[in-house]
């Protein structure tokens, strides 16, 4: 067993290099255990389209099953699905089967507990469960659920109205969210078209990612010869979200939530708002700016749930996509959730191609990934962070390290999905942004040479 599949905040890998039948059938044991330890008797399974996920779904539900505890399946299905079938239906927790954005050749694991996915140790006492082969037996039932259209109605009630039709295409990249996502935009009145709605695992069309440039190039070509006043990409499980604006030009994660946090201050002044350590400078001066409290916190989706809730905050969003609303919604991620709440802000304005032309513009790089070991990613991180220390001001380091170079500043941080080293980069130009990237990048890769 690869333990490196066990990380922070969700379980993945490779399909056959590191799950497969085997492996998931250990897993279904492992996570009955767990959850049998903590009183669970009822929990969810949702998949997303990889080819993989239909026998993965399959061997979980027999093994938990097997273990005692009721299935309610709600088959392929966003992972937002997953976590509002925890809500409504009054589920113990629950699977979310998914690769999320990574190759179609990935496939994981997001796991809740009561009504939150679990993350950092809770998530390594399953591999400690499963290394020992603990167990537990019963006889639970498993049955079929279509929550769906009562979480597309739940959206709709919750969005203010009437709203102003505008333009919107809609981009899934072949994942679970085309078709919920329409249902929502037609059930608020847009003029909604979609490209690459149909599920497929294969992901045929580009990588299901709307924060890469490859992830939104057919989403932004559609808009402009449509004459859309927005694109929405999801990517493959539609729990991040990402937005071309009616120009063409992609608006990442943190600026969305600047627009909804204005949104937001402006009915309940006063609210914390959280950003991460990718999000731009100017996030948290609009937060300020707009009568809120901003707070910094850790990259990663079970972490921003914890801490929007430890905070009682009002949203969080990372630039990577992921937004969680605890204003009017259950405090979970949703990317269909995000737009629809994007949309209202747009629908209501006199001019909607203005909300985004009033955002802060600041030269940035998009979250870079740069290819690194998971065995020494880490360790470049810890030797980085002390080159900072000494060599940049205001080193924060609650999640790798973000630092500042004069109005400059950098982030360097391991990825907790992929074997890469997470950077972005924000300069008040075009100069000073590509010095501060080119000094740092070049750092890292002597500091990887060192450790090969």
């Amino acid at each position: 067993m690869n333990t490196q599949v066990f990380r922070e905040y969700d379980i993945r890998g490779v399909v056959e290099d590191d799950l497969n039948e085997e492996f998931v059938t250990g897993l279904a044991q492992a996570v009955s255990a767990y959850w049998a330890d903590h009183g669970v008797k009822r929990v969810c399974l949702g998949m997303d389209a990889r080819l993989s996920s239909p026998l993965f779904k399959a061997i979980l539900s027999d093994g938990i099953t097997a273990c005692g505890i009721d299935v309610v399946d709600i088959g392929l299905a966003p992972t937002p699905a997953m976590y509002y079938a925890l809500f409504r239906l009054g589920l113990d927790g629950g699977i979310a089967i998914t690769g999320s954005h990574n190759p179609p050749d990935n496939n994981g694991f997001k796991v809740a507990l009561g009504k939150t996915t679990i993350h950092g140790a809770e998530i390594q006492k399953i591999r400690a469960y499963m290394e020992r082969g603990i167990r537990k037996r019963g006889a639970g039932k498993a049955r079929s659920h279509d929550i769906i259209p009562e979480y597309v109605d739940d959206i709709l009630a919750r969005i203010h109205r009437p709203l102003r039709s505008l333009k919107v295409v809609i981009d899934p990249g072949n994942g679970v969210g085309g078709a919920p996502a329409m249902a929502v935009c037609q059930g608020l009145g847009m003029d909604a078209s979609g490209i690459c709605l149909e599920p497929d695992g294969r992901f045929p069309n580009h990588h299901p990612d709307p924060t890469i440039s490859e992830g939104v190039a057919m989403l932004t070509s559609e808009v402009i010869r449509t004459k859309a006043d927005i694109g929405i990409g999801l990517d493959g499980d539609a729990d991040r979200l990402g937005v071309v604006d009616a120009k063409g030009r992609v608006v990442y994660g943190d600026m969305i939530t600047a627009i909804l946090a204005r949104a937001i201050l402006k009915e309940r002044p006063g609210e914390k708002i959280i950003g991460e350590v990718k999000c731009s400078k100017a996030l948290f001066e609009e937060i300020k700016h707009a009568g809120g409290i901003p707070i910094m916190g850790k990259v990663g989706h079970s972490l921003m749930k914890a801490r929007l809730m430890e905070e009682q905050a009002a949203l969080a969003g990372e630039m990577s996509g992921h937004i969680f609303f605890a204003d009017r919604w259950y405090g979970f991620d949703d990317g269909i959730y995000a737009a629809a709440r994007l949309l209202e802000v747009l629908a209501a304005a006199d001019d909607p191609q203005a909300v985004f032309d009033r955002l802060p513009r600041m030269e940035n790089t998009p979250e870079i990934r740069l290819a690194c070991p998971d065995e020494i990613k880490f360790a470049v991180v810890d030797r980085f962070k002390d080159f900072a220390s000494e060599h940049y001001q205001n080193c924060i380091d609650i999640d790798g390290v973000r630092f500042e170079d004069g109005e400059a500043w950098g982030l360097v941080r391991p990825s907790n999905t992929q074997p890469v080293i997470v950077l972005r980069f924000e300069a008040a130009d075009a100069e000073k942004l590509a010095n501060i990237q080119s000094a740092v990048t070049d750092k890292l890769f002597e500091i990887m040479q060192t450790l090969r």
